[in-house]
């Protein structure tokens, strides 16, 4: 099967389509959860299966590093690897010369670091050494697991992502910090666009997606040049990455600046973006997929998702299953949750398991934090057939706070 985009519905920008791949068909709008070592941490391929995930994502450098990809590609690719049937998109790395530069030095994330209210906290300073250098040729890397150092290119990322044989791959970029100025971001977005005419001088004749990533930070003149940069070049599909700006109303308008004017022939990919908020207002735009740690995150910290009305519930939507309350009730996170931690176990017992650090608590939270987005996303899905997609989006987001972004790989 080819790569292609079929558009079923457009509710304003918010869209409901099909993304056709070698490995199936994803529904969408839908969200991918993360699986950066070729794993969704704590949970087997199996199960992934039973809770209907459509899709995967996994991360090029991490990869790179460990088990490296000539081997993955020895072992039949990242499918035959993991033993997964469906689709999966690769990261191209570019994200770690964020993550692993001013993100560690300065603890800050793609949206400002941290949240709640519309104003970003000040950043703390030299948390954690910088590990990257950035030039024309690349990024070089300071391997966090040795010590070794790497140069990751536009052509070697392609040439991985290719050896690693996901579905849909995206091309090498610089993503920025919200704490650089606009003249570094200007220098970046710059760069980033040459590194995207190699990726795409670098690709091989195969039947992966190649994505342009669109970058400028919260500036409006740069979001709309790179806009009309990709534009003129043939990907088949889009991501927007980099920095999001210091709040999500930053975020929100770095959406409305590039996402209406994408074609609607393809597909559109938010990078590392999961609060529930985030969710609604980047369909509501007529973004696609998404990717984030958090469900698996805020599992293995006992943090999980319970719905709109809910007492106790957090400005993020979760409960925190360390809290004394859930000692001894003997009830099931969401009593009409059809996931199998709901089905089967208690409160007081996932507490428990957590206080005694127990794998099988994140196996468990795990599973139900993704059942609960996935079939939050199907719900999207629903209401966007059905001409109440505004509905619904008020009845999760309402009684929600600012909360925290969440972005990076595993």
């Amino acid at each position: 099967m080819s790569f292609r985009y079929e558009l079923l519905q457009k509710r304003g920008q918010a869209r409901r389509g099909r993304i056709h791949t070698p490995h199936g068909v994803i529904e969408t709008p839908e969200f991918l959860p993360v699986g950066t070592q070729a794993t969704v941490k704590a949970m087997t391929p199996q199960q992934l299966l039973e809770l209907n995930v459509q899709g995967v994502l996994a991360n090029t450098y991490h990869l790179y590093l460990r088990p490296g990809s000539k081997l993955v590609e020895q072992l039949g690719g990242l499918h035959k690897m993991m033993n997964w049937p469906r689709p999966i998109m690769t990261d191209s790395g570019g994200f770690q010369a964020f993550s692993l530069g001013a993100g560690r030095e300065h603890g800050v994330g793609k949206i400002g670091g941290v949240f709640p209210g519309s104003s970003a906290k000040k950043p703390r300073s030299s948390i954690m050494p910088n590990m990257v250098k950035i030039n024309e040729e690349g990024v070089r890397f300071r391997s966090h697991l040795d010590g070794s150092t790497h140069l990751l290119t536009p052509e070697s990322s392609i040439r991985i992502q290719e050896e690693l044989g996901a579905d849909m791959i995206l091309a090498f970029d610089e993503c920025t910090s919200p704490l650089a100025d606009k003249a570094y971001t200007e220098t970046a977005l710059e760069r980033t666009h040459r590194w995207a005419v190699r990726c795409l001088e670098a690709r091989r004749d195969t039947p992966q997606a190649l994505y342009g990533i669109l970058q400028g930070g919260a500036y409006q003149d740069l979001r709309e040049r790179t806009l009309d940069f990709m534009l003129k070049w043939p990907w088949q599909g889009y991501a927007v990455g980099g920095s999001l700006g210091k709040t999500k109303e930053e975020m929100h308008k770095v959406l409305d600046w590039t996402v209406p004017g994408l074609p609607d022939d393809k597909p559109r990919h938010l990078l590392g973006i999961g609060e529930f908020s985030d969710l609604f207002e980047g369909v509501a735009r007529g973004i696609d997929t998404f990717d984030c740690v958090i469900p698996t995150r805020f599992a293995r910290n006992g943090r999980v998702f319970v719905p709109p009305g809910t007492p106790g519930r957090s400005p993020r939507g979760t409960w925190n299953l360390l809290n004394a309350r859930f000692f001894d009730l003997d009830v099931p996170i969401q009593k009409d949750c059809s996931c199998y931690c709901c089905r089967n176990f208690s409160l007081a017992y996932l507490r428990h398991l957590h206080k005694a650090d127990e794998i099988l608590a994140y196996t468990l939270c795990t599973m139900h934090n993704i059942h609960f987005l996935l079939r939050l996303m199907a719900a999207m899905r629903r209401a966007l057939e059905e001409d109440r997609f505004e509905e619904l989006r008020a009845l999760y987001c309402d009684d929600l706070g600012a909360g925290q972004g969440a972005s990076a790989a595993e």
